[in-house]
């Protein structure tokens, strides 16, 4: 396994050009490689103290993902397949064959399908309140989605740290357009190809999310949990639900998730059974 050298273990970010994009990425750290995959709308910052926390046991990759924070947005539509090719490439331009990858939310999906797509490049996948299927969150979130406006988050810390970091600031409206059209195109992943996933999994969500708990249970299920651990063994797949907790205030949790994650990583691989 290689890692990026510790001299690249800087906090300033850098650049790459990947897939026509010139992706902008943080490496904090040093040890096994974790990638970091935010949220829709996100810039790394929103990881808050959640990253520096990672980063005490290991080398964390930040990516921001085409359009988002300081990765400009170029003509092709957003899509979750051509997410998890960037992140792939940008790897292997980093010479990282094997990673641990934690997405957040739209990050959660991208995990998703790098496992489905680059299974050889993932050793454990962490899932923060994201859905693989369209009815894995509630019908009130998506029709709040599609009325969503530009001006109405123009007092949100996404628009804030958006307008201070982003290569084109007036690119704010095409970037929630995009994402619009990402959720109102998602169908979903069947659940045979999530079930086809080797990497062992920690799905997490909050208590008050925009996934369906039921639908997290089914994932883990999927991913290889939900077993009679004191007869069978613990499987290799984990389910966490954060009480109290919503979609936005998930990255709030960071005392709750840095130890529940760093264990779930820090554990040996065991053998889906």
């Amino acid at each position: 396994m290689t890692t990026v050298s510790r001299t690249e273990s800087l906090r300033e970010g850098r650049y790459s050009e990947v897939n026509g994009l010139r992706m902008y990425y943080e490496v904090h750290g040093s040890g096994a490689p974790l990638v970091l995959l935010h949220g829709a709308l996100m810039t790394i910052e929103g990881f808050g103290p959640l990253l520096p926390a990672l980063a005490e046991g290991r080398q964390v990759i930040a990516v921001e993902l085409q359009g988002h924070g300081r990765t400009a947005d170029i003509d092709r539509p957003f899509s979750y397949e051509q997410m998890a090719d960037d992140v792939a490439e940008l790897l292997r331009q980093l010479r990282i064959g094997n990673a641990d990858v934690l997405g957040y939310s739209l990050g959660g999906g991208v995990a998703l399908q790098i496992g489905i797509r680059y299974p050889e490049l993932v050793r454990k996948l962490v899932i923060i309140s994201a859905a693989f299927s369209v009815d894995g969150s509630y019908p009130e979130v998506l029709e709040a989605e599609e009325a969503m406006a530009p001006e109405s988050l123009e007092d949100t810390e996404w628009f804030e740290v958006y307008r201070r970091v982003a290569p084109d600031p007036s690119a704010w409206p095409r970037l929630i357009e995009k994402v619009k059209q990402l959720d109102a195109r998602f169908r979903g992943w069947p659940e045979g190809v999530v079930d086809a996933i080797r990497a062992p999994a920690l799905v997490v969500i909050g208590d008050s999310d925009i996934v369906l708990p039921e639908h997290a249970v089914r994932m883990f299920r999927l991913l290889g949990g939900g077993v009679p651990g004191d007869l069978t063994g613990l499987p290799h797949s984990q389910l966490a639900v954060l009480p109290g907790t919503t979609h936005i205030t998930m990255m709030e949790r960071a005392a709750w998730l840095a130890p529940m994650v760093a264990e779930f990583l820090d554990a040996p691989v065991a053998e889906r059974g």
